[in-house]
């Protein structure tokens, strides 16, 4: 069993940055990738990217892209999501993912909101 905690969410005005951190602990079999999602007030889970756990690859969603930046520390077991340029259409309440193969997700964090003012 493994947990994932996420943290770094606050409210932040639009232009600013945020960077949040998804901290795993526990046993894991197999690193795969570690995504982030995140979740808008009466909206549907959105995928914002994702980081390969072997060689950094990143990828990201639209929406996102060329404003956010995810990296791993793999000594601390952690994935950081570094938001800049933020917009209030940023709001959500982000979580991260973890999978240890490509058909689906292990484990999922507790989520932290993020929010952008105008």
């Amino acid at each position: 069993q493994a947990q994932l905690v996420e943290s770094g969410g606050g409210l932040v005005q639009a232009g600013g940055s945020l960077r949040l951190s998804c901290a795993v602990s526990g046993r894991i079999s197999n690193w795969y990738a570690m995504d982030w999602f995140r979740q808008a007030p009466g909206k549907a889970r959105e995928f914002v990217g994702q980081i390969v756990w072997s060689d950094g690859s990143t990828y990201y969603a639209n929406s996102v892209e060329g404003r956010c930046l995810i990296s791993r520390d793999t000594a601390k077991n952690t994935v950081y999501l570094q938001m800049d340029s933020l917009k209030p259409d940023d709001t959500a309440v982000y979580y991260c993912a973890f999978a240890s193969g490509p058909k689906g997700y292990d484990y999922w964090g507790q989520g932290t909101q993020v929010t952008v003012s105008s």
